[in-house]
């Protein structure tokens, strides 16, 4: 089971680690990824809604034309999460 627990600053730079070109804004994993088109960067949101649902876990996601950025926190615990860790994964693998 993953730990929804607040993550400290020390576990939160072992974890930048393990993904890349991720980064902390504002308290919040964040990452921009582009594309070709409109219609290709809306599939790739389509395709992070249908991951986060299957683990009840919801981004943050906007969208300008080819572009789209993507913020992860927990809500909950108004911080980091192992769980923001592992979306973050599964929308690399995307």
């Amino acid at each position: 089971m993953i730990n929804r627990e607040k993550l400290s600053d020390n576990e939160i730079e072992v974890k930048l680690k393990e993904i890349k070109d991720w980064k902390i804004e504002n308290g919040k994993l964040c990452k921009s990824f582009e594309f070709k088109n409109f219609t290709q960067a809306f599939g790739f949101i389509t395709k992070i809604a249908l991951e986060s649902e299957k683990v009840d876990h919801h981004p943050e996601l906007f969208n300008v034309y080819n572009k789209v950025r993507v913020y992860l926190s927990t809500h909950t615990i108004n911080g980091l999460s192992e769980y923001d860790f592992v979306l973050a994964k599964k929308i690399d693998e995307l």
